[in-house]
C-alpha cells in the first residue's frame, strides 16, 4: 500500500549507498525496486520534496554508522507535497510503531505530520524549533500563518512548545495568545546560555518540527528567510539528539530547506548531521516513561505555600526527572501526566519555589 504514496530512491543514490559498507547508506533498508521489509524497522526516512530530500541523502549516506542493532529504512519521496496527502502515510507508519523522519521543503507540511498524530491519538503535544511563530491570532482564517490551523483549535492540541524563539520576531498579539493558552516558550538567549535547558521541553513532545530558519544564516543559508541570528549547528544537533532519545517522541520533521538557495550544499550537510544526531539519540533510548514506569524512583516534596505535595520521579536508567501532575487526568492524557524536568527543578521545588513552567502545566489539566 505504501507504493501508492511513494517514489523510490534514485539509482544514483542507491549506488552511492553501496559504495562503502562503513557508511550509513549501506545499512539502510532503501526503497529501490520495491518497499523494503519493515518488520524490524523502527525509524524511516521520508522525503517530501525530492530535490531537497535527495540533496540531504547525498550527504547523509556518507556519514558513519555506529548502530549495530538499529534497523532504519529510507522510503524514498512522497509523490505529492500536500499535508492532506502525506497525513495517512505518516499515520500508517505510526500505527506500525515506526518513527517517521521527514525531510520537507514547506513549513506547512507540519500540518500533515500533526494530522497523522491527531488521527491516531486525540491528545497531542507538539514542539517546534523555530525563530518565530507563523501565527495570526487576530485572523484565525489566515492561511499564510500555517500554525493557525494547529494552535488555534483547542480540541486538536493538548500542548505546544516553541524552542529557539527570537523576541524581535514575535508580535504582541502572539505573545498574549501564547500566555492565554499556557504555551511553553524557550527563547534563544536562555538556550544559548545553557543548551541543556531545552531537553525537558523537547522531551514533553509527541512530535517535533525543526524549522531550518531557526539556525543562523552562516550555518544554514539554504532557507526561505535566513536570519543573521539563530542557533549554531552544534546547538541544533544537540537538540536533535534530545528529540531522538525521548521515549515519548514518535515523529520528527525537518522543514524549510530550499535546495536552489544552497548551491554549495552547506545546508544539506547540516540537515544530514541533524538527522545523524537524532538517529544516535533514537538508538540510545532507555524505555523510560511513557513506555515504562520501571526503574523510576519516587521523591515526594511537601509544598506549604500551596498546601499540597509534589511527586517527582527519577529514572535509574537515564538519570532524567519528571514531575507528576497533582490534578485529575482526563481520558487520553495519561502519557502527559509526568512533566519532564531536571534536577534543578527538583531542588527549586524542595525550597518551595515552583517554576512558571510547572504552573502552566497544572493549568493545562484544569477542566
Amino acid at each position: 500500500m505504501l507504493e501508492n504514496w511513494l517514489t523510490p530512491v534514485s539509482e544514483a543514490l542507491c549506488t552511492l549507498a553501496e559504495e562503502n559498507e562503513a557508511r550509513m547508506g549501506a545499512h539502510l533498508h532503501i526503497h529501490a525496486d520495491g518497499i523494503p521489509d519493515l518488520k524490524k524497522v523502527k525509524l524511516a526516512v521520508l522525503g517530501i520534496g525530492a530535490e531537497e530530500a535527495d540533496a540531504v541523502r547525498e550527504r547523509l549516506y556518507r556519514l558513519s554508522w555506529p548502530h549495530k542493532h538499529l534497523e532504519v529504512a529510507d522510503l524514498g519521496n512522497a509523490r505529492r507535497q500536500e499535508p492532506d496527502f502525506i497525513a495517512p502515510l505518516i499515520m500508517e507508519l505510526l500505527q506500525s510503531n515506526i518513527c517517521p523522519l521527514i525531510i520537507g521543503r514547506e513549513e506547512r507540511l507540519l500540518q500533515g505530520q500533526f494530522a497523522a498524530h491527531h488521527g491516531w491519538q486525540k491528545s497531542v503535544s507538539l514542539a517546534l524549533v523555530d525563530e518565530k511563530l507563523a501565527l495570526n491570532p487576530q485572523n484565525p482564517a489566515d492561511s499564510s500563518s500555517y500554525l493557525n490551523e494547529l494552535l488555534m483549535s483547542k480540541k486538536k492540541l493538548f500542548h505546544f512548545t516553541a524552542v529557539g524563539l527570537q523576541a524581535h520576531f514575535l508580535d504582541e498579539s502572539v505573545e498574549r495568545y501564547a500566555n492565554e493558552r499556557h504555551f511553553d516558550r524557550l527563547h534563544l538567549g536562555p538556550l544559548r546560555e545553557d543548551i541543556h535547558v531545552s531537553e525537558p521541553y523537547i522531551r514533553d513532545a509527541d512530535l517535533v518540527a525543526f524549522n531550518l530558519s531557526a539556525l543562523k544564516r552562516i550555518e544554514a543559508p539554504g532557507v526561505l528567510q535566513a536570519s543573521p541570528a539563530g542557533l549554531f549547528s552544534e546547538e541544533a544537533c544537540q537538540i536533535a539528539r534530545y528529540a531522538g532519545v525521548s521515549d515519548k517522541l514518535q515523529s520528527i520533521g525537518f522543514y524549510g530547506y530550499r535546495n536552489e538557495a544552497d548551491p554549495a550544499g552547506h545546508t544539506a550537510a547540516v540537515i544530514a548531521q541533524l538527522i545523524w544526531y537524532f538517529i544516535g539519540g533514537f538508538a540510545d533510548r532507555k524505555n523510560d516513561f511513557p513506555v515504562s514506569m520501571d526503574g523510576l524512583m519516587e521523591y515526594i516534596i511537601p509544598i506549604k505555600k500551596y498546601d499540597y505535595q509534589l511527586t517527582f520521579w527519577k529514572s535509574s536508567k537515564s538519570g532524567r526527572w519528571w514531575l507528576q501532575v497533582p490534578v485529575n487526568i482526563g481520558k487520553g492524557q495519561k502519557r502527559h501526566r509526568l512533566i519532564p524536568c531536571d534536577y534543578k527543578d527538583y531542588l527549586s521545588a524542595s525550597k518551595g519555589e515552583l517554576p512558571d513552567r510547572f504552573l502552566k502545566a497544572f493549568r493545562r489539566f484544569d477542566p
